[in-house]
This record gives C-alpha cells, structure tokens and sequence, in this order.
C-alpha cells in the first residue's frame, strides 16, 4: 500500500528530527488569544508563524460579524452550492469582491487551495499547456495534475526563462496559460508580474495569465489588491486567485477575472460542484475583513514597518534570509536538523515560527518561515530579534560575538 511505504520513508527521514523534541506535524495550541499571543505546550508563546498579515482574526467587527452570522444561519451548509443552493451572504461576498478588484465577475471557494485546485484544473485541460513558475505553491502543482493538460516549468521568477519555453510552444494547438505568484509563500521574494506581463503580451493571443495573489493580497498594491496593482499590469491578468485566511482573517478563497466563461466554472469545476460551501461564519467574517482591509490603509504601512524592522535586524544577525524583505521571512538553515533545532529552541524560549523542510521547499532548502504582523508591536519585533539571536548562538547558527553584540546594542 502506497500510504504504508510512505509512511515508512517519513519515519526513515524524520524520525531522528522528531527525537529532537517536538513533531512540527503534531503541536496543539491551548489556546490562541490574539494575532500574536498563544498558548502552547502549558507556556505562553509570541506568534510569529501564522499568516495573519493584518491581523485581522480579532478584529471585534470581523469577530462580531462572524458570531452574528452563525447565529443567525447556523454552524455549516452542509454541502455544495450546486446541491444545497448559495446563501445571500455567498452572493452578496462575490460581489464585493468582484468590486473591489473591479472585475467582471467573481467565484469563491471554500479554502484558497481550492480555488486554485478548481480553477486550474477547469480552465485547462488535455491539449493545453500550463507553464509554471517551478516554485509554485503545492495547490497550483495539484491543480495542473488535475487538469491533464501538459505542465510546462520554468526558473523561478524568471521571466526569460518563460519566454523560452513559450517560444517552443509556438504553432502548437491548444491554449498557454501562465501561472505565478504575487508574493511566493516559502522564500517571501515578489513575482516579477510586470516582466512576465510583457512576455505574455509579446507571445501572442492564446496566452493567458493567472496571478495568485494569496499573500499579497491586503500586502501590496496602493488599494491591496496585491503584485499585479503594484506593478500596474492588473489589466494582463486573465484570472486573479486569491485566499481569505490570510490578510482578511477568515477561511475560503476565490477567482476574479473580466473573461464571460468564469461563471461557467461553477457546472465544471469539481473542487466547486464537490466540497461543502463556505460557512455562515466565514462568509461574514470574509466580508467584514475585506471591509476592514480597505477602510484601514494603515494596517499595511504598520505591517510593511515591522518587516522591513525584523529582516533588517536578523539580517545584520548574519542569518541567511530570503532575497528581499517582505511579511514572509525565510530565515535558511544548512540543513534538517539544524532548521529543527532552532525551531525548538525558539519555542522553548516563546517563540513560535514555522519550520519548511525539503521536498516542500525550493530548492531542498531547510528553512524557518517567518510571518509578520501589523499586530505585532516594536517591542514584540525587538523582543524576537533578541530570542533569535540567543537560540542562534545556542545551537552554533550564529558565532558568540552576534549575541554579545547584539546584547551591547540592546544595552
């Protein structure tokens, strides 16, 4: 049995790390009781792991939106939307979306991954060819998967590298449907969209472009709307997918795009016709999040001050980080058990961060994610500069001189 062989190949490769002392697959909160307090293992925890971009999972009006939703409607829908029909609230977010991206149409789903599991795999198929960026996001891997078409990679963030690839394509039957990232989820680096538009633009007709905007939506853009906002080519987006349980704080995801056949994605599109909808409480909580990301422009400046503070002071540390500064910041380890070991030790110390270890990362880089905050206060940025700079000494990441210098600068 498939599950049986993998099983025994986890344990073979894990299973030393695992001895180190915790099993990133297997940790429970006690409770979490703000965007950046936590309770785990009976010991108070500062989050630095958890996506939460705007911090927006305790904004009282999402929170209050989301309870009086369930309330009123109930737990769950219990079922599609095809089978069990679509809740006001399910129309009425659409819509707004739709809106706020200023775009024809929009469609949601109830997880981010799905949206991309389901529009992949229902805008191509046998025939076509999908090229992606070769650091794309697991839902966009299993989307292509899903779809049959032919799945095409190209160097990451490369825009060269695409137009090579398309260029082999020319003549060939069937529709070139491009797919990147606004902001890559495991490196924290930005997608090169304004690049990538032109090279779309310069292959031809049918080529289309998908931008999947899950963690740059609310991050980047004069309105959030995300990379393709920042670098001005929303107008060479086809399709945008993007995700509610990031900067917006709730569950589900969605595509907007102009074309007239996205709607046609809901008769077509297993991941939409086969999974239950997005709850009452998610809907509300959605809406009230998107509501709240748009009134509050502020909440992005505050998000973009604490990273660019925290890569800056771990970069002076002589951490190994992603290329640029971003909400996401991968701080890159030699190896497993180096990356696990100070994960463990950041947590012993009350810190939670997220440890990324190979085949889920690029390149078989072992890494510690790190997800900024607009909740995050000065102090708490300063405090995990702090943490990190001891448990780096501890385990022999850093030399003895960056704690001490570190310690001399804090004085």
């Amino acid at each position: 049995m498939g599950l049986n062989r993998r099983a025994a190949a986890i344990r073979a490769a894990y299973g030393d790390l695992r001895a180190q002392g915790r099993d990133p697959a297997a940790l429970r909160f006690d409770a979490v009781s703000s965007p950046t307090q936590g309770r785990l293992e009976g010991r108070d925890v500062t989050l630095f792991g958890t996506n939460n971009y705007l911090g927006l999972t305790f904004d009282p009006v999402c929170v209050e939106a989301a309870a009086d939703a369930a309330r009123a409607w109930g737990a769950g829908t219990t079922g599609s939307r095809i089978a069990n029909g679509s809740y006001g609230a399910h129309l009425m977010l659409e819509q707004e979306i739709a809106a706020f991206y200023a775009r024809r149409g929009a469609v949601v789903f109830s997880t981010g991954y799905l949206a991309n599991l389901g529009v992949i795999s229902a805008l191509a198929e046998k025939g076509d060819h999908l090229l992606i960026d070769a650091d794309s996001h697991a839902s966009i891997y299993d989307g292509c998967r899903l779809s049959d078409a032919d799945t095409i990679r190209f160097r990451h963030n490369d825009p060269e590298s695409l137009a090579r690839r398309l260029a082999r394509l020319e003549g060939t039957p069937g529709d070139k449907i491009i797919v990147v990232e606004g902001i890559y989820s495991m490196l924290g680096d930005a997608g090169r969209l304004r690049e990538i538009a032109a090279v779309k633009r310069e292959a031809g007709p049918d080529v289309y472009l998908l931008a999947d905007e899950a963690h740059s939506l609310g991050v980047l853009g004069a309105n959030g709307r995300g990379k393709a906002e920042a670098d001005g080519v929303e107008a060479d987006c086809d399709y945008v997918v993007g995700t509610f349980s990031k900067s917006v704080g709730s569950v589900g995801g969605f595509c907007v795009s102009d074309r007239e056949e996205l709607d046609a994605l809901r008769s077509y599109s297993r991941p939409y016709m086969f999974t239950a909808s997005m709850t009452p409480a998610t809907v509300a909580g959605a809406r009230a999040g998107f509501a709240q990301m748009q009134a509050r422009p502020e909440l992005r400046d505050r998000l973009w001050d604490n990273a660019r503070r925290l890569y800056a002071a771990l970069d002076a540390l002589g951490f190994a980080l992603g290329p640029e500064p971003s909400p996401v910041i991968a701080v890159q380890l030699a190896d497993a058990a180096q990356a696990v070991a100070l994960w463990n030790a950041l947590i012993d110390a009350g810190l939670y961060t997220n440890v990324a270890l190979p085949p889920a990362t690029p390149n078989g880089i072992s890494l510690l994610r790190v997800s900024v905050s607009a909740a995050h206060t000065p102090a708490e940025i300063d405090w995990a500069v702090e943490v990190f700079a001891a448990a780096g000494v501890a385990i022999g990441v850093l030399p003895l001189s960056a704690g001490a210098s570190r310690a001399a600068g804090a004085a």
